[in-house]
């Protein structure tokens, strides 16, 4: 019998029918929520209050606020938190229909840029971006892609827990086994904020939407673990938060592996098992006790 955990809005139980050698039983089983999420802005064009629609996302329903202000901040629309007013669900007659609607107030006197739109910012990763124009506009719009990076050393042995400290985090995916992970790691190998959705972006602009929220950017000495793989839309995002060592469970695309080098992201991958690909290494980041 499945022991069945107290759960949010992000995993559904169902009932389905299980299948085991010879014999099929009846079986309520754990899945992960998906429903869409419509992000809009709220702000004032002189006299006039605005309301614009920004993005409709497929995630799982969980740190709605952080989501949409973590999408706004890496796509360049807004740069800072004090930026940010309030973050709300409007009013509406269906209560789930509002629950999936998140408004973002930003500051008076705060005009969001809605003019970058040259980089394709309201499609996903399959939409087929252009590589070297979307590597040009993220350093237009990035705030920290000047920044000076410090010395960072870390051990094989703090670099093969990152993987195992995030899996064992994973409440959701203990219970569905269907969905993504970014978790934020400080240079001891310590967990420090960890956010899940079934969109691997979702889940980075939640983490980054929380740590936007906490005034904590930039991620200069943070190590992001992604659960599965790197694409070129995870390393931008990374980017975008001054992050400078990303490492994945899974594999990264040949665009993120460009977009790494362009910024000089310490980019790993397949890290698991004690083992790991070096896509790039950073000309700050050394490992210790590496042959």
């Amino acid at each position: 019998m499945k022991t069945h955990l107290l759960l949010n809005k992000s995993v559904k139980q169902i009932e389905i029918v299980k299948v085991k050698d010879n014999s099929s039983f009846p079986y309520t089983d754990d899945v992960s929520v998906e429903e869409p999420l419509e992000i809009r802005v709220s702000y004032y064009a002189g006299d006039k209050k605005e309301s614009k629609n920004i993005s409709v996302t497929m995630r799982t329903p969980g740190n709605d606020a952080e989501l949409a202000i973590g999408f706004l901040f890496t796509e360049g629309i807004i740069s800072s938190h004090q930026q940010v007013k309030s973050t709300y669900f409007p009013e509406a007659e269906c209560s789930r229909n509002s629950e999936n609607i998140v408004i973002v107030e930003l500051a008076e006197g705060c005009v969001p840029k809605l003019m970058k739109a040259d980089r394709n910012f309201y499609t996903t990763s399959s939409c087929g971006v252009c590589g070297k124009g979307s590597i040009e506009s993220i350093r237009t719009v990035s705030s920290f892609h000047n920044l000076k990076k410090g010395n960072t050393a870390l051990s094989l042995e703090t670099m093969y827990q990152l993987s195992e400290k995030l899996q064992s985090f994973q409440n959701n995916f203990s219970a569905t086994g269907g969905i993504h992970a970014s978790g934020m790691f400080d240079l001891e190998g310590n967990l420090l904020a960890l956010r899940e959705d079934v969109g691997r972006h979702n889940a980075l602009d939640k983490l980054i939407g929380y740590a936007l929220s906490a005034d904590l950017l930039p991620l200069d000495d943070k190590i992001l673990v992604l659960s599965g793989r790197a694409s070129f839309e995870l390393i931008q995002k990374a980017a975008m938060a001054g992050i400078p060592i990303v490492a994945a469970i899974g594999a990264p695309s040949s665009l993120a592996v460009d977009l790494a080098k362009e910024f000089d992201i310490t980019l790993l991958g397949f890290l698991r098992d004690n083992r790991f690909n070096i896509y790039h290494f950073g000309s700050h980041f050394t490992i210790e006790n590496l042959l």
